[in-house]
Order: C-alpha cells, then structure tokens, then sequence
C-alpha cells in the first residue's frame, strides 16, 4: 500500500508544524521532545494550548507530520 497525502495539505502542515514549534519554544518547552512524545503517544497535551497550537496540530494526521518532518530532514542531508 501506498500512502500519498493532499499536495495542498502539504504546505499547511508545514505551516503548522512551523507555528506549533515556535509556540513550544516561547513557552519555554524542548519543541523537539514534545512533537516526539506527541506523535508517539498521540496525547495532544504534549503540545501547548498557547497560540493554538494544540488545535492546529490536531487538525493533521500524525502520520502527515511525522512524513513532513522526514521530508525536510532528508532535504536538508542531500
């Protein structure tokens, strides 16, 4: 099986994992801990209500974030 996510869901889970991170940060929270513990257990309360950011992660699958992040990691190691 295949999996492929909307190309114009994309861009906004990139936008929010942006969004969400600088929220985590501004909270003072690790916002790499955090996501991690997040998509691993799918609690939304590792994420902070500050800014949204709860309810913005929770409207993209943990799958979808957990491709973005690979996405932009093997990007960055080419």
């Amino acid at each position: 099986m295949k999996f492929e996510p909307p190309k114009e869901n994309v861009n906004e889970a990139k936008e929010i994992i942006l969004n969400v991170f600088s929220s985590l940060e501004e909270k003072g929270y690790d916002p790499i801990n955090q996501v991690i513990g997040y998509i691993l257990s799918g609690d939304p309360t590792y994420i902070t209500s500050y800014n949204n950011a709860r309810s913005m992660i929770r409207k993209i699958e943990r799958d979808e974030l957990l491709e973005e992040l690979l996405k932009s990691y093997l990007k960055y190691e080419k």
